[in-house]
Parts: C-alpha cells; structure tokens; sequence
C-alpha cells in the first residue's frame, strides 16, 4: 500500500465529516442480480448530501484548513459534483468564502445547484483541463487556496469512506466496480477495501471517450491531461491524477470501459428495476455489469452509484428513446 495514504487517513476523514454527511444506503437489487447472474448490491452515493460522492473529499479538505485560509477563501475547478461538494462544505463550516471554475458544457442542473450557495461561478473553456488552468491562475493572482478534486491526499482520504462504509456493511463483499474520472474515488476506495480484505477485487470503469487511467495503468505512465472525446459523463472525462496514480497503480486490479449506449442503457436500467435517478458516470459501473465487460458471474459484486446530478433534459431523452423502442 502506498505510503501517501493509509486506512488511518480515512478514518480520521470519516472523523472530520461527522455529521455533515449521510452513511449512504447500501442496497440489495435483486433484478440485476437476475438479470447478470452476480449478486449486485448498489452503494447509492446519488443519496449523498449534494447528490454526489464528491462532497465527502471535500469536507475534509476544508475542515483541514487553518482560520486563515479558510477566511481568504478557496479556488476549485470542476466538471460540476465537486464544485456541489465544495460549496456544500464551505458553507457547512462556516461560511468559507468559494470561487468555482467549471467547463461550458456543465450540466445546467448542476450550475443551478450551485447559484442556492452563492458561490462565484466562472464557466470555462470547453474541458475540465481549460477550468483547471484557469482556477490555477486566479488562486495565484488572489492567494487563495487551491482545492483539488482528486489530486490531493486529504481529497481521497475523504472519498475512501466510500469504501470503509462497504466494507463495514457488506464485509463479504467480493468485487467493487468504481468509477474512474480523477481517480480520487478509486484511490480512497481501494486503500480502504483492500486494508478490510486484502483478495477484494478493485475494479474501475471509465468510458471509451476518455480512457486516460484505462490507459496509465496499461502503460506504466500516468496521463494526467487528456483530450477526451464528446461523453455524458462528465464527471469522468479528463486525465488520471498522478496522486490517485501512485495510491491505486498496485491496488486496482483491472480497468474495464464501457460506451455512450452501454451507458444510456444502465441509466435506464436503474431507473427501470430500482426507481433511481443517476447520472452517467454513475451508472458505467452497472453498465460494466450489463454488457459482460467483467468475468463477475455468481460474486458478490458493489457497484458504487457515484453521483445523480443527471441534466433532466437528458433523462427524458433516455426515457423516450425507451419508449420509442417499446412502441415498434
């Protein structure tokens, strides 16, 4: 296990949140168990304070601040839930003035979340790369602190209580499908259910428009930028932090990738058997499940349901291509 994180960061993260945060459902679904053959149980971070698992790093980024920094104020990019998180967090622990920098092409139901915080949003370029640059530059020009998505330890620590609350509830449990952007979440999580049962098998899900950890841990070599293809998971497109890289390299056991259809059809699939509403990149881990991306037959598999912050727009889209289908 690397040495830039341990169990004992993720407990004392858990420590930090306290009572800012839900201890998220761990539901059983006994249709996609049916449906895959595997015994699926779903971590339904979309129940998350904010809608998103991206809220627990960030709190325990902001609780670690000192009374000055947090008075100065903190500078974030984003491709939408980690800005939820961040504002979300600034205002839990009293008012910590926030400056937010995401892509063009964010989600409106992410941007209008937002404008209830009071937040500054700055809206930039076309990817995540293009808000990052600019955050980087407007926390140099303000001294202001820089809150990382997912490049940062006390980041992952926070989101590796996704994985301490798995393990806790389903111990058994023999295979994680994680979804991959940043790679804050899989890094957490794998330090923590790897630390529990050292024989879990970690498995991320990226989508084929941006397949940059995919590809880092095939090569040997982190892509920390990537230009990524047009996908509606955002919150997975850009390159692999090459923090998340030196945590998970040896702990991930394999990275599967699914496409936009493959996608579109596991957000209909949850909605369908189990009345939930999840965004892309919530939904590729049960995706991977749906279309035979992983060898997981008769395991008991969680799929972590990441994030629900799906633009409306696109959910009627998914559902009337459905219908259209159900109509010929």
């Amino acid at each position: 296990m690397s040495s830039m994180l341990g169990l004992k960061d993720i407990l004392i993260a858990r420590q930090n949140t306290g009572n800012l945060l839900r201890n998220t459902p761990l539901q059983h679904s006994f249709l996609l168990s049916e449906r895959v053959g595997s015994d699926v149980w779903l971590k339904l971070e979309n129940l998350q304070r904010t809608g998103a698992f991206k809220v627990r790093g960030a709190i325990n980024k902001i609780a670690s601040l000192s009374v000055e920094q947090r008075a100065r104020g903190v500078v974030a990019p984003s491709s939408g839930n980690f800005a939820l998180g961040v504002a979300y967090a600034a205002r839990a622990l009293g008012g910590v003035p926030v400056n937010l920098f995401m892509p063009v092409n964010t989600p409106a139901s992410k941007v209008d979340k937002l404008a209830e915080f009071g937040s500054k949003i700055f809206l930039v370029g076309e990817q995540y790369d293009d808000a990052d640059d600019a955050s980087m530059e407007f926390q140099r020009e303000h001294d202001l602190t820089y809150t990382d998505s997912f490049d940062d330890p006390l980041i992952i620590a926070g989101q590796g209580t996704v994985g301490l609350e798995i393990m806790e509830e389903l111990p058994d449990a023999e295979a994680l499908l994680v979804p991959i952007g940043g790679g804050g979440l899989i890094a957490g999580v794998s330090v923590a259910a790897k630390a529990v049962n050292p024989s879990i098998k970690i498995i991320g899900v990226q989508v084929e428009a941006s397949p940059s950890a995919y590809l880092s841990l095939k090569e040997g070599r982190c892509y920390e930028r990537y230009e990524h293809d047009p996908t509606i998971c955002e919150g997975l497109a850009g390159g692999f932090g090459i923090v998340p890289f030196r945590i998970a390299k040896d702990l991930i056991d394999e990275v599967v990738l699914v496409n936009e259809e493959e996608t579109r059809e596991a957000i209909f699939a949850l909605l369908e058997a189990e009345h939930l509403v999840v965004e892309g990149s919530g939904a590729v881990g049960v995706a991977a499940l749906l279309f035979d991306k992983v060898n997981l037959k008769g395991r008991k598999v969680v799929a972590v349901i990441s994030g629900g912050n799906i633009d409306v727009d696109l959910l009627f889209e998914i559902v009337g291509e459905h219908l259209q289908r159900e109509e010929r």
